[in-house]
């Protein structure tokens, strides 16, 4: 974004739908050092519900990841520690923070990062809490261990000692839903022509966030949310119910807004009428 420019929000498309838990799903993974009803990992719960949810920031963080390395655009560093008395080398992926790359300005930028407020709009993208759906369903199973939740027992062996270590990690079973809320700002300066960019695969920059989208939902999918993944936990499946929009002439007038169906398009494998 040129400097001194100023910047205008054109208006807000609201992305709506669910989660589904495919396989037992474990988000949070802090441990106390406590074990709580049996198990050493537990998940991240609402304080006031006491249910289990889904943080925004787990969302945004494991799709930012995805489609970073999908466009290789994570960036390796390496450092040097000792273990043992022996010098190893770490390697650490760095997230990328061109500010010519539509995933950097869909997802932000670090705001203590020099000059940012020159090249950076507003982050664009917001994800919502994911609230459990389908709470009296879990209270009904009979084999669940802790509130809405299981326990699966995980048995780790040290490959020198063939000594096992068991661990306990609290998931939410299988066939849980949970909401699914996007929020993404279009500004002015995101709805000029690209034509002059031959690399672009977009018309606008507003067009190239909505496929960013569905694409980091496709790779998602494919992949998992959450801890133990490698291990069959947190594959998901994401059902959008409805896409809309609110103008910013929308807010000042108190209008509801209206479906965006020239963004429909780019999510037909997600749309459900269910």
């Amino acid at each position: 974004m040129e400097k001194g420019k100023n910047l205008k929000l054109v208006k807000k498309i609201f992305i709506e739908g669910e989660i589904e838990a495919l396989t037992g799903l474990h988000v949070g993974g802090s441990s106390t050092g406590l074990s709580i009803g049996g198990a050493d990992k537990v998940v991240v719960r609402n304080p006031v519900t006491n249910l289990p949810y889904i943080p925004g920031s787990s969302l945004k963080g494991k799709m930012r990841s995805l489609l970073e390395k999908s466009l290789g655009l994570i960036e390796l560093e390496s450092s040097t520690k000792k273990e043992n008395g022996k010098e190893v080398i770490e390697w650490i992926g760095k997230l990328c923070t061109d500010p010519d790359q539509d995933v950097v300005q869909l997802f932000g930028f670090p705001a203590d990062e020099k000059k940012a407020s020159n090249k950076y709009a507003p982050t664009r993208l917001i994800f919502r809490d994911a609230e459990l759906l389908n709470k009296d369903k879990l209270e009904a199973l009979e084999n669940t261990d802790m509130y809405c939740t299981e326990i699966k027992t995980e048995v780790s062996i040290d490959r020198l000692t063939a000594k096992a270590n068991p661990r306990n990690f609290e998931r939410v079973p299988a066939r849980a839903r949970f909401s699914f809320n996007l929020i993404l700002d279009i500004y002015d300066v995101d709805l000029e022509s690209r034509n002059g960019n031959p690399s672009s695969q977009s018309e606008t920059r507003a067009e190239s966030f909505v496929m960013l989208i569905s694409q980091g939902l496709k790779l998602l999918e494919d992949d998992y949310l959450g801890g133990q993944g490698t291990r069959g936990y947190g594959r998901v499946k994401f059902f959008i119910k409805s896409i809309r929009e609110k103008t910013a002439d929308d807010y000042k007038s108190n209008n509801n807004g209206r479906e965006a169906g020239e963004y429909t398009k780019y999510f037909n494998e997600f749309i459900t009428t269910n």
